[in-house]
């Protein structure tokens, strides 16, 4: 079972209307990663040019902040929810 990433409706747009993708990796950042290789337009929103998160962008690992977990470099298991929250 893959990790689910939830979007915001705002950024929902850009991955086709769909708020919650099936994505496959090992941390935060290869989810983000994955996510942004199958929806281009969606990865400027996602990060910034360097791989890293943006300051105003808040990801959630399973209601856990990852900035207090890891960040993109947190574990991410099978069934794990990703929510994104922007500011």
């Amino acid at each position: 079972m893959p990790v689910t990433l939830e979007l915001p409706v705002v950024l929902a747009k850009l991955a086709g209307g769909t708020r919650r993708i099936a994505a496959e990796g090992t941390t935060v950042g290869d989810v983000v990663a994955d996510v942004a290789a199958r929806y281009p337009g969606l990865a400027p929103r996602l990060r910034d040019s360097a791989g890293a998160p943006y300051p105003f962008v808040t990801f959630y690992l399973n209601d856990e902040d990852i900035r207090f977990v890891g960040g993109f470099g947190a574990a991410v298991a099978d069934g794990d929810e990703l929510v994104i929250v922007p500011a």
